[in-house]
């Protein structure tokens, strides 16, 4: 094992141009790992506290100096000389050091960044390619996760008239991640020519996805379906459809979805998500219902629990006492897991854990303001969790965890084997 050395941190940007924080972790032994973290655009009311400066003067309000100061004084002096191998016990000393419900005193963005520093560290230490080293934490066999690919942005990701936030690809039919890749790769640049074709905009939103003005959800799905059977697959056998509805940010006091310009009822928005899947090759839906609308989530979950996977992202939040609370209540059947929602990798492990145990499935998921930082390519292979979720193939920040799955799959070979559609078997009758 190796003794922590120093613990540091630096305000750098992430991709929309706002400030976020890195860290980096050094050992006795020489090694130092270096994490960056991601923040959000949706983001979910119970998510734990991103710490912002709220200095007008710098960045509007958005500086993360503030965090950058908790890590090098606190956390470094509570930090220094420890083992870097004690993931959870490191990690339960930063939270106990917060002494916060939701890490608002030393911030989520900080606890997190150094948490992965940790983890990158003493993969470096032990000289294990970190997806190794999730799997040694976890006691997980390998997967190469199934890309839910965004290819057209909607909602609070683009300015445009669409209310659901992403419209994605999903591609099951294939050997390999690579060849799943590629798949979507080349029905993102036939989707381009087809909006061009079409008189609408090829410009993209934060996520990498195209985000035209098309006149609402239906003209979306149809468009992404055109390009499927240009490039030559076929919808609901090779490409399936996965959507984002991001429905907290049209859910009204008064109980109604407010989208596209007409007002649904609870049972109404039901009925239309049902007859969304009922006519289109639809296998996840993200954020079906709001987050504070549990009746309405134990009702799509009635209605289509058993024909699509039920996504619980604001719902859940990565927290693994919100999960249980949903497992127990029959609310949705998977989790979206984005660590900065709860600030830690051993939290972040749990939720999976428990996720894994309850038979709901996890998808590893990027957000919307990303860095360079590859760390959840690493962990949806080493989790094995076979799903993930990390944008368009289209921006560096999003690009680069596809590249560095294709090196991970590259590296291991015949050691790992591509999820594809046994990671949604159970909707596949």
């Amino acid at each position: 094992m190796s003794k922590i050395r120093s613990v540091t941190a630096y305000e750098i940007l992430d991709s929309r141009g706002h400030p976020t924080i890195a860290a980096e972790v050094s050992l006795a032994s020489g090694e130092s790992g270096y994490a960056s973290v991601p923040a959000g655009a949706s983001t979910g009311s119970f998510e734990a506290v991103e710490l912002r400066d709220a200095n007008p003067n710098r960045y509007h309000g958005k500086g993360v100096l503030k965090a950058v100061e908790h890590v090098c004084s606190i956390i470094d002096q509570n930090l220094v000389g420890k083992d870097v191998d004690d993931q959870a016990g490191l990690d339960h000393l930063m939270v106990a050091l917060d002494g916060s419900p939701n890490k608002r005193n030393l911030g989520a963005n900080a606890i997190l960044a150094v948490s992965l520093a940790i983890a990158k560290a003493a993969a470096l230490h032990y000289r294990q390619p970190l997806y190794q080293y999730f799997a040694h934490l976890m006691g997980a066999s390998y997967s190469m996760p199934v890309p839910m690919m965004n290819i057209i942005n909607g909602g609070l990701h683009a300015d445009n008239q669409l209310a659901i936030q992403e419209f994605m690809i999903v591609p099951l039919g294939y050997p390999s991640f690579s060849e799943a890749l590629r798949a979507g790769v080349e029905i993102f640049h036939v989707l381009k020519a087809y909006l061009k074709q079409k008189g609408l905009s090829t410009n993209v939103g934060d996520e990498g996805g195209f985000a035209p003005n098309l006149d609402g959800t239906k003209e979306a799905i149809e468009a992404i379906l055109e390009a499927i059977i240009q490039a030559g697959y076929k919808p609901g056998r090779d490409i399936y459809l996965g959507l984002d509805v991001a429905s907290t940010e049209f859910y009204r006091p008064n109980g109604v979805y407010d989208v596209e310009n007409k007002m649904f009822t609870r049972p109404e928005w039901v009925a239309y998500l049902v007859d969304l899947v009922r006519q289109y090759p639809i296998i996840s839906i993200e954020d079906g219902m709001a987050e504070t609308d549990h009746i309405g989530w134990q009702q799509l979950t009635q209605a289509l629990g058993d024909r699509v996977q039920l996504v619980g992202d604001d719902l859940f939040v990565t927290h693994s006492s919100l999960l249980k609370k949903g497992i127990a209540e029959n609310m949705a059947n998977a989790v979206l897991v984005k660590y900065n929602q709860i600030g830690s990798l051993t939290e972040t492990l749990a939720t999976i854990s428990l996720a894994k145990k309850s038979d709901y499935a996890a998808i590893i998921s990027h957000r919307s303001g990303e860095t360079e930082d590859t760390t959840i390519a690493d962990l949806a292979v080493g989790t094995g969790v076979g799903q993930i979720k990390t944008g368009a193939i289209c921006r560096t920040d999003r690009v680069a965890k596809y590249n560095r799955l294709l090196r991970i799959e590259s590296d291991l070979q015949d050691q790992v084997s591509y999820a594809g559609h046994h990671a949604f078997a159970r909707f596949l009758k």
